[in-house]
């Protein structure tokens, strides 16, 4: 059997817990520079506001209809989540954490447990010790898991937020209820090719022919159907390096001057670089993309990327920095406007298994200079030590006119409670 943990309009969720009084009230919390919705309490929901809103766009909707408005706090919302996943180790010992506020638990050798007391026992020690509502869906298969959490989270007073497909005729009645469109792992376009062919339903989809489904949704949907079917087929994943590393941000305010995008580039791919090392990996590649603002239509859009491929595997800061600036110079046009750039660093190679060229390598003096530059960066705090090419006066700040206290990682912001 496995279980999916999902905790309850998690960022919501994490602002009500240290500030009670918004309990029942709606609650946005924005993206980075406050530009757009990421996440919506129920109420917020209920007064209709779009996923992805432009929030200067709603700013008087809010005001009128009591919304509070939250820039992400993303510091606290990365501990209160850690605090979950540690809660639900006691629970098993195989655990995949999904996302911020999802894990799939393996549950092995329970099959003389009740599991829904299971159920209920683990969303109240997770209330109790983190302060963090969950629903939890246990079924045979992951895909049945998170049909299951779709029901405990849709009928909270029916279900007490935790519901077990444990037979057939709950799975059969399970996948009738649910929509195509909100099937795990299916998505908008899959969802429209599914219904013209009368697959309307999570069930109609597991009746459909395997050959159709491998044709038309690969290897994966097939894997899909049959773990709806309850054939488990979708195993635990296991933490792997990942393929990719970006750093993106929109701008303060529009840019205009080569120097200061270019800035901009360097230090994200010098982020990048960071990031590469703590797992070990060099790359071979790195995307560079620039864009105007979009919501602006008075001004003249310009968007445009660029992949550039490296002669050698590295990771160093500095030579990184200088593929993406090499790229970068590609593609800037003058008379633009540009809101958002970005570096995306990509096919990456363990940095233990690096192949050496005969003639262009990367700079062997440059691996010791970077751990250096790491361990003082860790021991002093980020962006202490730069390359020249970047401001030296400026430390990357988002735009977070609406963050909340930092509650549970900076001492400062810790409660005070006054006896």
């Amino acid at each position: 059997m496995f279980g999916l943990v999902d905790c309850n309009n998690f960022y919501a969720s994490c602002e009500r817990l240290f500030n009670p009084s918004l309990i029942g009230k709606p609650i946005v919390v924005l993206s980075n520079n406050d530009g757009a919705v990421i996440a919506r309490s129920n109420e917020a929901k209920a007064l209709g506001i779009p996923m992805g809103a432009v929030a200067y766009q709603y700013e008087k909707f809010f005001i009128e209809n009591g919304v509070s408005v939250f820039s992400a706090n993303f510091a606290l919302y990365g501990d209160m989540s850690s605090r979950v996943m540690t809660i639900l180790q006691e629970y098993t010992p195989e655990l995949e954490i999904y996302s911020i506020d999802e894990a799939f638990l393996k549950l092995v050798g329970f099959e003389y447990f009740d599991l829904n007391q299971y159920g209920f026992d683990i969303q109240k020690h997770v209330r109790t010790w983190s302060g963090i509502p969950v629903c939890i869906g246990i079924a045979p298969t992951k895909a049945l898991a998170k049909v299951a959490n779709k029901i405990a989270k849709k009928y909270p007073q029916h279900t007490n937020n935790s519901y077990v497909i444990d037979n057939e005729e709950k799975r059969i009645k399970a996948l009738k209820w649910l929509k195509i469109e909100d099937v795990w792992g299916i998505g908008r376009k899959h969802s429209i090719r599914l219904k013209e062919v009368g697959v309307h339903t999570a069930y109609d989809f597991t009746q459909i022919n395997d050959a159709w489904v491998r044709r038309n949704l690969s290897v994966v949907g097939l894997r899909l159907k049959h773990d709806l079917q309850g054939i488990p087929t979708l195993d635990l994943e296991d933490i792997k390096p990942r393929k990719n590393i970006a750093t993106t941000r929109s701008f303060e305010r529009n840019l205009t001057e080569y120097n200061d995008i270019k800035e901009r580039i360097t230090t994200f791919a010098v982020s990048c670089s960071e990031k590469l090392r703590r797992q070990n990996s060099c790359c071979t590649s790195v995307m560079v993309f620039i864009r105007t603002n979009s919501h602006r239509a008075e001004l003249e859009q310009y968007n445009n990327s660029v992949v550039v491929k490296f002669p050698f595997p590295t990771n160093s800061s500095i030579e990184i920095a200088k593929f993406a600036c090499d790229g970068f110079d590609r593609i800037f046009r003058k008379g633009y406007q540009y809101k958002k750039a970005g570096v995306i660093i990509m096919d990456f190679k363990p940095q233990d298994e690096i192949q050496l060229n005969l003639f262009d390598n990367s700079n062997p003096k440059h691996l010791p200079l970077m751990k250096v530059i790491d361990r003082i960066n860790a021991s002093f705090g980020q962006q202490k030590i730069k390359l020249a090419s970047q401001d030296q006066k400026r430390v990357w700040k988002m735009k977070q006119e609406k963050l909340s206290p930092r509650y549970t990682t900076r001492l400062s912001d810790i409660i005070v409670i006054k006896c």
